[in-house]
C-alpha cells in the first residue's frame, strides 16, 4: 500500500494542533467583544444558551449542519435582531471569533515533518472545521486545502474524500489520510478507498469494534520516519 502513495492529506483540529484551548479562547474573546458592543445579548444569553441555539439551528436545518461558520454566523444574527441590534453586529462579532479561532499553536513536530513529507508527497488537508491555513501560516506547505463549508458536506460523507482525491489529482488508493478521529477520519477515509493513518497523540486505545488504521503514529515526525523520510 505504501509503495503506491503519492499524496498525504491531513485532518487539522487535534491532528496538527490542540483545538480545545483554541476554541475556549476564541469563545472568551467573542464574549468580551459582545460585552462591549452588544451588551444586551450578553445580559440575556449565557454561553450555554448560545451553544444550544446553534445546535437547534443545526437540527432545524440538517442540510447546513456541516457548516460551522453558517451556524455561528446565523445564530449570532438572530441574537442581534432579537436584542435590538443591526445584523451587521453579527458579522463583526464573527470576524472577532474567527481571528481568535485561527490563532493556533501548532504542535512542535508538525512543520519540520511536513517539510520532510513535502519532498516526496503532495500534501493536502480536509477538515470539518473553519480553520484557515493561510491565516495560520501553513498554507505554503499544502497543495490543497478543503473544508466542509466549501464542499457543502462534512466528513464522514464519501464525497468529501472524492473531492479531495480529485483536487490532489490522485486515485484514492494513492492517498494516505491522517486524522485523530477513528470514525470521521480513519473509517470514513478507508470507506472511500484511501490509505489511513491514525494520529494518536493522546495514547488512547483504539476502539476494539473497528478495524485498525493502516498506520498508527503518535506525531507527524513518526509518520515521516515510518514513510522512510
Amino acid at each position: 500500500m505504501l509503495d503506491d502513495v503519492r499524496a498525504i492529506a491531513f485532518d487539522l483540529d487535534n491532528t496538527l494542533w490542540d483545538v480545545e484551548p483554541v476554541l475556549a479562547r476564541a469563545e472568551a474573546t467573542l464574549l468580551a467583544w459582545l460585552a462591549e458592543h452588544g451588551p444586551r445579548i450578553i445580559r440575556q444569553l449565557t454561553p450555554q444558551a448560545m451553544r444550544r441555539a446553534r445546535e437547534e439551528l443545526a437540527q432545524r436545518e440538517p442540510h447546513n449542519a456541516h457548516d460551522v461558520t453558517y451556524l455561528r454566523l446565523t445564530a449570532l444574527g438572530a441574537h442581534a435582531r432579537e436584542h435590538g441590534y443591526d445584523e451587521t453586529l453579527a458579522q463583526q462579532a464573527f470576524a472577532v471569533f474567527l481571528k481568535a479561532r485561527n490563532e493556533v499553536e501548532v504542535f512542535a513536530d508538525v512543520v519540520p515533518a511536513l517539510v520532510r513529507l513535502q519532498r516526496r508527497f503532495k500534501l493536502g488537508s480536509l477538515s470539518n472545521g473553519n480553520a484557515d491555513l493561510k491565516h495560520i501560516g501553513l498554507d505554503h506547505l499544502f497543495a490543497v486545502s478543503l473544508n466542509a463549508r466549501e464542499l457543502g458536506a462534512g466528513k464522514p460523507e464519501r464525497r468529501c474524500f472524492e473531492r479531495l482525491a480529485s483536487a490532489l489529482d490522485c486515485r484514492a488508493h494513492e492517498i494516505l489520510y491522517v486524522g485523530d478521529e477513528p470514525l470521521l477520519d480513519v473509517v470514513a477515509a478507508r470507506a472511500a478507498g484511501f490509505g489511513t493513518v491514525w494520529m494518536n497523540r493522546r495514547a488512547l486505545p483504539w476502539p476494539q469494534e473497528l478495524a485498525p488504521a493502516d498506520l498508527n503514529v503518535s506525531d507527524c515526525s513518526q509518520l515521516a520516519t515510518r514513510l522512510g523520510l
